[in-house]
């Protein structure tokens, strides 16, 4: 039987979620999914009949609700906040957002953040004249950012970069033979890369909308213009070679690490980011904390996390859960690896096809074991009976010994802490508001925002002091007593 209710309606501030109002587990009627157009329309379903019908009225625009007032109780008093003021003097500067898209030579899309940057600032350095010489806020993945248009809003550029092998000379064992073709290998070892970078145009965002979002108008790119700045501040971190963590930043420096046992650090970093408040742009300085494995010999971190003394007392298949996708550093060659599981054998048993020349024949293919093939690169392992870390390709194993690997520092551990790393990373996180005063302040001077081409093409400056604020502290309130469980708690 139909229902003789009215209509219902709905204003675009429901919550932008494709299940609506109702969609969990609790029920209820499925909401379509609606979204507002730039404050110029009020739009409204009415449900008529099992029917949705949208009605617009370019009559009506959204307005944000007036403050009725500002409080006075209390007593006033100074305060500091964690930020700092933006002078903001080139409004008329425009961000224009390109898409990029960055292949291999085998037509391999490339989606690796380190890679891409890389890249980038190869082809950076390589077209600057056909790129008319503009700098670039890149977000490490597939948006590139520029104060003014490119000369053209398609390019494509072919990049070539060093690629360091990793069977150089000294490395871990490959499929080489040792003696007089080392020196071959090492003229092959930079191998150069070509990679095909594609550029094209695909946004123009005003930073003119982040002065009128400061006005209390209503503005379609005030949020995409702070995006934009905010990737500038993480394409600076990067550069400093800074652990990225959206927008806080870790540097490698041993005084920001603590112990949390485990063989697991917390690291203390900064977050930074643009924020609109009342009193105009700001950037937010903070401090923060992320989880990273602990820099270091790979034994030594093994028997940490396992809470052992003894390399025998390691449980290796749980070792080499922990193990993978970790990535070392190579001891005797510097080289750096990513590991992907451990040998089935100790150094001293497990073999691989090495070729062996004999004079200007081709050779033959010969087992060779790991411990007797670093012997004859004139690396004596110590302890031979512990498995290999596995640094190759799935199809096509590169084993290093594990006593010659070192983990790099600043690779995030992401697995859950337990109730004491928990309880010890809150302890040793906490700073008194002197120190953080001083590190938030410390970190505005010495990164030298103002100095950054994109941000002195925008006219923006920072402040080096922290923002004054008027505040008021409030008297404590009455508690008036409850008669009843006065009553309760004296005949108890």
């Amino acid at each position: 039987m139909a229902s003789s209710a009215p209509p219902s309606f709905f204003t675009s501030s429901l919550p932008s979620t494709s299940q609506g109002r109702g969609g969990g587990e609790g029920g209820g009627e499925r909401v379509p999914h609606l979204r507002a157009s730039s404050g110029r329309y009020l739009i409204m379903a009415a449900k008529t009949g099992g029917a949705v019908q949208v009605h617009k009225n370019d009559t009506v625009k959204r307005t944000a609700m007036a403050r009725t007032g500002l409080g006075r109780e209390g007593k006033p008093i100074r305060l500091l906040s964690n930020h700092f003021a933006v002078k903001l003097s080139g409004i008329d500067a425009v961000f224009y957002q390109y898409s990029v898209s960055i292949k291999s030579d085998d037509d391999q899309v490339v989606e690796g953040k380190g890679i891409g940057r890389k890249v980038i600032d190869k082809m950076l350095q390589t077209y600057s004249s056909e790129l008319a010489g503009k700098d670039f806020a890149y977000d490490g993945e597939k948006c590139l950012f520029t104060v003014g248009p490119l000369p053209q809003n398609n390019f494509e550029f072919t990049v070539i970069m060093e690629e360091t092998s990793a069977r150089a000379v000294g490395g871990s064992p490959g499929h080489e033979s040792p003696g007089p073709g080392d020196k071959k290998r090492v003229k092959r070892s930079h191998l150069p890369k070509q990679f095909v970078v594609g550029i094209s145009y695909a946004a123009r965002i005003p930073l003119r909308s982040v002065a009128l979002a400061l006005q209390g108008s209503d503005s379609d790119h005030a949020q995409d213009a702070l995006r934009v700045l905010d990737i500038v501040l993480r394409q600076q971190q990067a550069k400093r070679g800074c652990l990225l963590v959206r927008q806080s930043f870790f540097s490698d420096d041993s005084r920001n690490l603590v112990d949390l046992t485990g063989g697991v650090s917390g690291c203390r970093g900064l977050h930074s980011s643009f924020r609109t408040t009342m009193n105009g742009l700001s950037l937010n300085m903070d401090v923060s904390t992320t989880m990273i494995v602990t820099p270091g010999p790979v034994v030594n971190f093994l028997l940490t996390n396992q809470n052992v003394r003894d390399v025998r007392d390691i449980d290796w298949p749980k070792a080499k859960r922990m193990l993978k996708n970790l990535r070392v550093k190579a001891t005797h060659n510097n080289m750096e690896f990513k590991i992907i599981g451990l040998s089935d054998q100790p150094c001293s048993r497990q073999t691989f096809p090495m070729k062996v020349r004999s004079g200007s024949s081709e050779g033959q293919t010969v087992d060779i074991t790991v411990e007797e093939y670093f012997k004859s690169k004139q690396v004596f392992l110590e302890k031979p009976y512990l498995p290999c870390l596995d640094v190759g390709k799935p199809k096509r194993p590169n084993y290093l010994p594990i006593e010659l690997g070192n983990m790099i520092s600043l690779q995030r551990y992401t697995k859950a802490l337990s109730s004491q790393q928990r309880t010890t990373l809150v302890e040793k996180s906490r700073q008194k508001p002197q120190d953080r005063m001083r590190v938030v302040t410390d970190a505005v001077k010495s990164n030298r925002y103002d100095d950054d081409p994109i941000f002195s093409s925008c006219g923006i400056k920072i402040d080096s002091q922290l923002t004054r604020v008027e505040g008021r502290v409030l008297s404590a309130p009455m508690v008036r007593p409850n008669l009843f469980y006065i009553l309760l708690f004296l005949y108890t």
